[in-house]
């Protein structure tokens, strides 16, 4: 008898952490055939710092879990002679990077524990692993935006979130275009982005999401739109005047922010301007701070900026 298959989707959570024992427990004897000491929990923070030192923090942000977690591991690999870890000018804030011996690991894992891991799940899943991966991002993504608990009520919400069409391109026009004209002027910028949003932020890698509202149609929508140097912009952002009331803005803004981490792009920033101070406490209710830098980097874009946020969640 198999008491989790049983039980069916609500002990998912319990038949997953089974699942992902039995994967760790293969990856486990992998590493140990390549004569690695890292456990394969270890792999995603030595892969992590690769590029750079991070701190803690961006750790957390950077793997998706928890902060105690990822302070035990990097204690672990401290301890092992695989990181190093430092004070930066704040005493509370500790940044981590690779000792040579690390350097040497991550390497090694690459050549002869990753392909062989990999090759395994292959061979596992064989023509099922696209689309498994594609629901556990999508999962992802969704708890990204509100816990297990929230997803019933969600459920059943007059709020739904839509991806983008061409016969969309329309309101997404239409919805900026009202608030724009509304407490500014059009500028060329918003012109060209509004009318071809395929060509500049779909073609370009971007995204762009509505919210619709049961019985009001399609009432919001938002764009992430990469910029040249490989920052990603929070963009033309809009609601109607008709569904002021619904919340839809914070709905559409948390699917924006869950699908940014799923894209490359850094910084993840948006421009703004200080006439807009209900979407700027919006903005900073979810995570966006004031960043001097940002504004000196991008602001020039619009005539109208004089507001410039980063994405730094707490």
């Amino acid at each position: 008898m198999d008491v989790l298959s049983e039980l069916g989707p609500a002990f998912l959570g319990s038949r997953l952490k089974r699942l992902s024992e039995r994967l760790q427990s293969g990856a486990a004897r992998i590493s140990a055939g390549a004569g690695l000491q890292a456990q394969p929990s270890h792999m995603s923070i030595l892969a992590a710092l690769e590029g750079a030192p991070l701190t803690i923090g961006q750790l957390v942000q950077a793997i998706g879990i928890s902060q105690p977690a990822i302070t035990r591991s990097v204690g672990q690999l401290v301890a092992l002679g695989l990181l190093k870890s430092r004070h930066g000018v704040d005493q509370r804030q500790r940044t981590v990077s690779l000792t040579a011996e690390g350097k040497r690991v991550l390497a090694r894992a690459k050549r002869h524990v990753w392909p062989k891991a990999e090759a395994g799940v292959r061979a596992l899943l064989g023509e099922e692993l696209d689309r498994f991966m594609e629901t556990i991002g999508k999962m992802e993504a969704a708890l990204a935006v509100a816990p297990l608990d929230d997803w019933p009520e969600r459920a059943g919400s007059t709020l739904t979130i839509r991806e983008y069409s061409d016969d969309l391109a329309v309101h997404f026009r239409d919805i900026n275009a009202e608030w724009i004209n509304a407490m500014f002027r059009m500028e060329p910028t918003d012109q060209d982005v509004l009318d071809h949003p395929r060509e500049r932020i779909i073609d370009a890698g971007g995204t762009i999401l509505f919210v619709e509202a049961r019985g009001l149609g399609i009432v919001g929508a938002g764009a992430l739109m990469p910029a040249k140097d490989g920052g990603l912009e929070l963009t033309k952002m809009g609601v109607r005047e008709s569904a002021r009331g619904l919340k839809a803005g914070e709905h559409l803004l948390a699917a924006l922010i869950a699908r940014a981490q799923t894209m490359d792009g850094d910084p993840f920033f948006l421009l703004t301007n200080k006439r807009c101070a209900a979407a700027i406490h919006l903005y900073e209710k979810n995570g966006f701070r004031h960043d001097a830098g940002i504004m000196a980097r991008y602001g020039a874009r619009y005539e109208r900026c004089d507001v410039a946020m980063r994405y730094r969640p707490a």
